[in-house]
């Protein structure tokens, strides 16, 4: 099994992940104004499935649906309720709130992982959990109040994105599906998957314009398709929780482009909280046994 430390390929597969969402987040909140949440996720998969689709037949991969079940669990919890929840909590709060509350997901990636992968947490895993939790805590702000609803969703998103993430190891623990045919048919189910609460569930009308069609255009074809399909090759090459914990980068960057295109300036708290989650995922990253290395250099020198 690779980790993230022994991976570069891993490591420069997640950082280009990391940008193209941590870049969606800011494009999501602009688009509030323009189109509904559930449009807009229903537009965005059926984009990203017709991109995904036209590669795959191109490169003549296999088309064929991939385990049944590991699919559909995936499609329910990561691709479908995930982006729902946290779409609905963009809508009353702050787009740098919502993408933290949402990103306590690794921490949920590696409860999950621990009780159904027996992927125990390592002792630099321990160290990252401690380190970005605490600057988890001082960018959410808890004490400032975000809104009772939308942190519920955003979290509620965050666990539904942990279970897809789990489900995903456990598939390529035991299939060998092809990655690209994978998204392809994530991308599909989500579209119908979200469709029903389209029907039901009528938003305001779309407001089409320059703006309106870049926005769907990346996060269709870039955050949807060509992310989506970055982050599996990731969970397929590495542990379930550093690929979550690895993650954390996107809300880092998605509160610093906030800050810079949508004027929403985090304050000295949550700049702290900013550093202490990059350090967090820089102790994740590092050898597993460095730690251990330490404190046996510090027990020889004592001796």
């Amino acid at each position: 099994m690779n980790t993230a430390s022994t991976d570069p390929r891993a490591l420069m597969l997640m950082a280009l992940t990391v940008l193209i969402w941590g870049s969606g987040w800011v494009v999501m909140k602009f688009l509030v104004d323009y189109i509904g949440s559930f449009d807009l996720v229903a537009v965005r998969y059926a984009l990203g499935f017709l991109t995904l689709l036209v590669i795959v037949l191109l490169q003549g991969r296999p088309m064929g649906f991939p385990p049944f079940w590991y699919t559909i669990g995936i499609a329910v919890f990561q691709t479908t309720a995930y982006q729902c929840l946290v779409q609905m909590a963009l809508i009353t709060g702050g787009t740098g709130k919502v993408v933290m509350v949402a990103y306590t997901l690794p921490f949920w990636v590696a409860l999950f992982a621990w009780a159904l992968l027996g992927e125990r947490p390592k002792r630099n895993h321990v160290v990252g959990f401690v380190l970005a939790g605490a600057g988890l805590f001082a960018v959410i702000g808890p004490w400032k109040g975000m809104g009772l609803f939308s942190s519920f969703l955003a979290l509620c998103g965050g666990m539904a994105w942990a279970i897809g993430t789990v489900l995903s190891k456990m598939m390529f623990q035991r299939h060998r599906p092809d990655v690209l045919s994978l998204t392809m048919w994530q991308m599909l189910l989500g579209t119908v998957f979200t469709l029903p609460f389209v029907w039901f569930y009528p938003d305001q009308p779309i407001i089409w314009g320059p703006a309106t069609v870049w926005g769907i255009l990346y996060l269709g074809v870039f955050a949807s398709a060509v992310a989506w399909a970055l982050w599996l090759f990731v969970v397929r090459r590495v542990d379930a929780t550093v690929a979550g914990m690895c993650s954390l980068g996107v809300p880092v960057l998605a509160i610093v482009l906030a800050w810079a295109v949508l004027g929403e300036q985090p304050g000295p708290i949550e700049l702290i909280g900013m550093v202490l989650m990059l350090a967090g995922l820089v102790a994740v990253n590092l050898p597993a046994d460095v730690f251990s290395r330490r404190e046996g250099k510090q027990a020889t020198v004592s001796r």
